[in-house]
């Protein structure tokens, strides 16, 4: 694309023909959700409530997750979806296409107002990540991936009321990994959750720290070139937290398993990424592979 795009077309010129449709619904779904969250983001009442163990939700997640799913509803009626915020989604549709939905990944940032949050909407197909968007609303960026090659990012320009009018998007670049690492590997880690085993696997790697909030903005920032490795070692991700993310690192030419260096599951019964996220590079995931293995396995019970 050589200029801005109204935002309901939102997808770039070289996208392949196969996925394009698809990938429109996922790039138009999660604007949506990031227009009904933006709404929200200065106001004084965010009506915060504890979904329990430290895991807050507002008014904007389940704004953004209404909008997120009508906007699917309209363009797949006939998909699944599975959402943090809404009821379980029908099980073991391992075989089928899957929508997977994070309204709002990272609202403890939503609530600092710091801008590491996003608006995630992946598709899985046969239990694998196909593609994906991921929208950090604030500043506005919009992130884009096929799994199986194709990575793309766009600021998106918010204008006048917080309405789909007030929309533009574009151009689109680009993103593949450059071939060559820096001399110190960075690796991104949570502002929000740090980890005693990200430390561990930090010093043996060598490797300096980039914080940021969400599981999505830190895979972009690995498919921008701005960190090589992320590795998260805890059950508690779900489904709808890595779906997005991986298709975009993936398109990019980046590696995404759990730490144990086993692909990534979507449409289980139980939604949780029990062995959680590991994610980098293809070179450095390889070199590493057996440290995070090593690191993160007593924690997640598996033998290294």
């Amino acid at each position: 694309m050589t200029g801005r795009i109204d935002w309901t077309e939102a997808i770039p010129s070289d996208c392949p023909p196969a996925v394009a449709a698809d990938l429109r619904t996922a790039a138009v779904a999660a604007i949506s959700g990031g227009l009904a969250a933006r709404g929200f983001y200065r106001r004084a009442d965010l009506g915060i409530t504890d979904k329990g163990l430290d895991n807050p939700v507002t008014d904007a997640d389940h704004a953004a997750n209404d909008a997120i799913l009508a906007v699917l509803a309209a363009r797949a009626p006939t998909d699944p979806v599975r959402s943090e915020e809404s009821a379980p989604s029908p099980p073991n549709v391992t075989g089928d296409r899957l929508w997977v939905v994070d309204p709002l990944d990272g609202t403890k940032e939503f609530i600092a107002r710091n801008g590491e949050f996003a608006v995630m909407v992946g598709l899985a197909e046969d239990g694998s990540a196909r593609l994906g968007a991921v929208l950090q609303p604030d500043p506005g960026r919009l992130y884009l991936g096929v799994s199986s090659g194709g990575a793309w990012v766009a600021d998106t320009t918010w204008e006048g009321p917080v309405n789909g009018s007030a929309v533009s998007v574009g151009p689109f670049r680009p993103l593949r990994l450059a071939a060559d690492r820096p001399a110190t590997v960075r690796m991104v880690r949570s502002r929000s959750h740090p980890d005693p085993l990200t430390t561990a696997v930090a010093d043996r790697l060598g490797a300096s720290s980039v914080l940021s909030g969400s599981v999505g903005l830190k895979c972009a920032l690995i498919a921008t070139g701005d960190a090589e490795v992320y590795v998260h070692p805890v059950p508690f991700l779900r489904e709808w937290d890595t779906c997005a993310p991986e298709a975009v690192l993936r398109g990019a030419g980046g590696s995404v398993s759990d730490c144990r260096g086993e692909a990534l599951a979507y449409g289980k019964q139980e939604p949780r990424q029990l062995h959680g996220i590991f994610a980098s590079r293809a070179d450095v995931w390889a070199e590493a592979l057996p440290l995070v293995r090593e690191v993160t396995s007593g924690k997640l019970g598996f033998d290294p």
